[in-house]
């Protein structure tokens, strides 16, 4: 079962005190007036394209999505920019070093963890790398790579919606 995050808030995490009535934006205790607002969070997304404009895909070796395809990217860290996120996503996941990116587009997505709902707001970049033949995934977050024209077999097997977005508009923009 799945729950929005701020059903899972039960008690305020300031002052402790039980909440009669979770579930509300933002959530406000009553005892101490204490706020949260619930994000969205920030995530980013790497449509690398090699030199036959062919898009890196991986595939994900965990939940969410596990066995699904994906971007490259993950979660903006406190005090690092979005451009940095990216670049260390991509790094982590790929060991993939950009040398160009540039932002595609901002989609909403959901981030279903462990049966917790958290809203996200991805941010989508084509990017180049210095050398897209050198691909090493890191093994605990994925399992296979392929560099494609995306098609429906991959499109139709996507992890988060926000991705086949993004991808399809890039595709739409090739033509």
């Amino acid at each position: 079962m799945s729950i929005p995050i701020e059903q899972a808030y039960l008690h305020c995490p300031r002052c402790g005190c039980k909440q009669n009535d979770p579930g509300h934006i933002p959530f406000r205790c009553a005892d101490c007036q204490f706020a949260v607002f619930f994000g969205p969070v920030a995530a980013v997304g790497g449509l690398i394209v090699n030199s036959a404009d062919q898009l890196l895909l991986v595939r994900r070796a965990r939940n969410p999505g596990k066995g699904q395809w994906g971007l490259p990217g993950g979660f903006v860290d406190r005090g690092e920019t979005v451009e940095e996120a990216l670049e260390r996503e991509v790094y982590e996941e790929t060991r993939l070093q950009l040398k160009a990116r540039d932002l595609l587009v901002t989609h909403p997505n959901q981030y279903n963890y462990q049966g917790v709902v958290t809203e996200v707001i991805d941010l989508f970049y084509v990017c180049r790398a210095v050398d897209p033949s050198h691909v090493e995934l890191e093994a605990a977050e994925l399992d296979d790579y392929a560099w494609v024209h995306p098609s429906a077999e991959y499109l139709d097997n996507m992890a988060f919606p926000s991705n086949r977005y993004a991808i399809e508009l890039w595709m739409s923009q090739l033509s």
